[in-house]
């Protein structure tokens, strides 16, 4: 085999190996991605086990990881103080300490790499980690993925005022950060999700005002709504949204679609959860299965596995994607043109149908007669075009509040099978990051050398420095011929 000739001015070889490395990496501290860790560590492996919680405030008001709807206390901005209470109400933490783990609360992991067709410059495979104050690389022969499950958010008429929020926050909230700031709630669905959030909601002191149901009976299992029963909990069936109302605080009502009005300060989406598959899908772009409807992350080398809801939602025999369906139908029902899809790029649902980019763009008269129907004449849906085309999933949420709605849309609007429609793609980093966290300001020297030709295109650029001097000309016919190698 001929050996491979490395150019000089690319950069492979230059990537400095990081500083540590574990045998195993497990990204998620909850209960799977803790007994993943245990496990590993009493196998005699070193095991690095990293939790994202607490999230810092800024990340929490842009409702990263979780749909949070501004209704975190000011607690969440005293880190020093959130880790303490975190790591309290997370006591399997301690077995993870005491088999020898090496413990990191207040770490994401925004992205993973490995050598493959298109990258070669690597050390070795690695993650990339950042809290507050810096970012850097893991080596990993192993990393286990155990990010759980986020909510999933569904569109309707004043959705994006503070105090509309999903299930997984209010959770995550009330029993880790201690940090909840509603007290009257109603909660959208009535399956297993929305009753155990009833419950819990009631169990912290919190006042739920109803469990709403859009269809006409409670859709969860009889023994959780015996227990919501049993707590006083009105379940309202045949109903649901079409209009949140509020004041300078956010929510302050919810009307409904029977015409009548609940006060409330918080409405929790608890329609249903998606697999957080940021990070796997950022490394290889899988879309082998359908995280609306659960699935299983396939790894044939098995370098990366992944543990818990985030592998997949468990079967339980209930038709998640059509409540799902009929959830969006009842909402979309109530809304209009106006109504806001992407609460970051604030793109309307007529935006969106009407493929515009956002209202900060031109949108000058050609591009006003395009339209989602003039869009799948050329082809089928698919929305990562629709999100260069809009920007809509591109804010700083990332498109955790409106990725799955879009998806949802487009199937119905293009008469196609969820299953069947391509899904935007994630890309690293995965979370939002400062630039100067996430910039490397240690390069070495080796690093900077040939930076400016490293695109391979050395008749069509010239150093910055050079341009409109003599020595242009003369870049352009010394690095036009001295580059083949």
């Amino acid at each position: 085999m001929t050996a491979r000739k490395i150019d000089p001015h690319a950069i492979d070889g230059k990537f400095p190996a990081p500083t540590t490395r574990y045998a195993v990496v497990v990204i998620g501290a909850g209960e799977a991605g803790c007994a993943a860790a245990v496990a590993a560590a009493q196998g005699g492996a070193s095991v690095l086990l990293v939790d994202e919680n607490p999230v810092s405030g800024s990340a929490i008001g842009n409702d990263v990881p979780w749909f949070f709807g501004a209704r975190a206390t000011t607690a969440v901005g005293n880190s020093g103080r959130m880790i303490e209470t975190v790591f309290t109400n997370m006591p399997w933490l301690e077995a993870a300490i005491e088999a020898g783990v090496e413990l990191q609360l207040g770490v994401c992991a925004w992205g993973v790499y490995r050598n493959g067709p298109l990258v070669g410059s690597l050390p070795g495979q690695v993650v990339g980690l950042a809290d507050a104050e810096r970012s850097w690389l893991v080596g990993f022969d192993r990393l286990v993925l155990a990010t759980g499950a986020r909510d999933l958010a569904l569109p309707f008429p004043g959705w994006n005022q503070p105090g509309v929020m999903g299930a997984a926050a209010l959770r995550m909230l009330v029993e880790r950060y201690e940090a909840f700031a509603g007290r009257r709630l109603v909660i959208l669905g009535s399956h297993d999700l929305g009753l155990e959030t009833a419950l819990l909601a009631h169990a912290k002191g919190l006042e739920v005002v109803a469990v709403l149901e859009v269809r006409g009976a409670p859709q969860g299992d009889p023994a959780l709504l015996d227990q919501v029963k049993a707590a006083g909990i009105a379940i309202q069936c045949g109903v649901h949204p079409v209009e949140v109302q509020g004041g300078i605080d956010g929510v302050e009502r919810l009307v409904l679609s029977d015409g009548s009005t609940l006060t409330c300060d918080s409405v929790v989406l608890a329609i249903g959860l998606v697999p957080m598959i940021e990070l796997h899908d950022a490394l290889n772009g899988a879309r082998t299965f359908d995280p609306m409807r659960g699935g299983h992350i396939p790894q044939p080398d098995g370098a990366i596995s992944a543990v818990g809801l985030c592998a997949g939602l468990p079967d339980t025999g209930f038709d998640h994607a059509a409540y799902r369906f009929d959830w969006l139908g009842a909402l979309g029902g109530a809304c209009g043109g106006d109504t806001i899809v992407c609460q970051c790029e604030e793109m309307t649902l007529a935006d969106l149908t009407g493929v515009q980019p956002p209202r900060y763009l031109d949108r000058p008269p050609a591009l006003q007669q395009r339209s989602l129907k003039t869009l799948l004449a050329d082809g089928p849906a698919n929305q990562d075009q629709i999100k260069r085309l809009t920007r809509t999933g591109m804010g700083q949420c990332q498109g955790r509040r409106c990725r799955d709605a879009v998806a949802m849309i487009l199937a119905v609007e293009s008469g196609t099978e969820l299953s069947a429609l391509p899904l935007a793609t994630h890309r690293a980093p995965v979370r939002p990051l400062p630039l100067r966290i996430i910039a490397d300001w240690e390069e070495s020297e080796e690093m900077r050398t040939g930076w400016d030709v490293w695109m391979g295109i050395p008749t069509q650029w010239v150093p910055y420095a050079d341009i409109g001097t003599p020595y242009e000309e003369e870049n352009r016919r010394v690095l036009g011929g001295a580059m083949a190698l």
